[in-house]
């Protein structure tokens, strides 16, 4: 087994009716537009694929106000993925866009730290600004989930595949955990939310949802220091990801990120 994997972005939503006060605290021009786009990743490699993170559905998006482009689980069709047929699915963290549409998986096994399911079934939870983010759906699923033996908790580092690794590191929620994917132009890092924006780890400027400030700085460091180079970590938000990489395909909404 090789451990070298490949790395497609598959965009799903965006939201452009949002200002720079929206993406990082204390900014300078807090008034400014700024956009946000929604993915979901899959890695290729050693003959099997993984998901990583599942994106929001239609009802999800219509209930935020933050409608979808296209349905998350469906777009992997463009890399000829039947998400029926996924067997590792990875959770970067159980926020609303990132994990919900959990059924459309009935065969896959999900990878969750453990601090994040305590994070957001646990106390936390009575805080409204804490608790927005997440759907109690989406996390009710994860317990089903749970309870028929198809979730496997980490606790900080772990081996998800030879050449695919997670790692805690929190900041945005307390639970929240990074992929780091080998590739043949060296290690990536899948940042989710630990860094929303490239801007967010190169200036340093925390996202203004933050569980733990101290661990968002660190945590910008750990990210660049798992890619091995700041040109390797890939944020989870960032609409700079469809013009530093190459479009997949014919879909027009699927790039390959390494």
């Amino acid at each position: 087994m090789s451990g070298i994997w490949s790395i497609y972005a598959v965009k799903y939503a965006d939201r452009n009716a949002r200002t720079r006060a929206d993406s990082f605290l204390d900014d300078d021009h807090p008034a400014a537009p700024h956009g946000m786009d929604y993915f979901t990743w899959v890695l290729e490699g050693d003959g099997r694929r993984i998901v990583v993170d599942t994106g929001y559905e239609e009802a999800e998006g219509r209930a935020r106000g933050r409608p979808i482009l296209r349905d998350p689980a469906q777009a992997l069709l463009a890399l000829d993925l039947d998400p029926e047929t996924v067997e590792t699915v990875i959770i970067t963290h159980m926020h609303y866009d990132h994990a919900g549409g959990l059924t459309r998986y009935p065969k896959a096994m999900f990878h969750l730290q453990e601090t994040e399911m305590g994070f957001a079934t646990g106390p936390c939870m009575c805080d409204p600004d804490l608790r927005a983010p997440y759907t109690a759906d989406h996390v009710c699923d994860m317990i089903r989930h749970l309870y028929s033996g198809r979730v496997i908790f980490h606790k900080g580092d772990a081996e998800i595949a030879p050449g695919v690794t997670v790692h805690r590191v929190g900041g945005h929620s307390k639970g929240l955990q990074v992929v780091r994917v080998m590739t043949a132009g060296g290690p990536v890092c899948l940042a989710s939310d630990a860094s929303h924006y490239y801007e967010n780890f190169e200036a340093g400027k925390l996202f203004p949802i933050v569980a733990d400030k101290e661990e968002m700085r660190a945590g910008f460091a750990r990210i660049v220091e798992l890619a091995e180079d700041p040109a390797r970590v890939i944020p989870g938000h960032d609409p700079l990801v469809r013009e530093r990489f190459p479009a997949y395909g014919r879909s027009g909404f699927v790039w390959k990120l390494g």
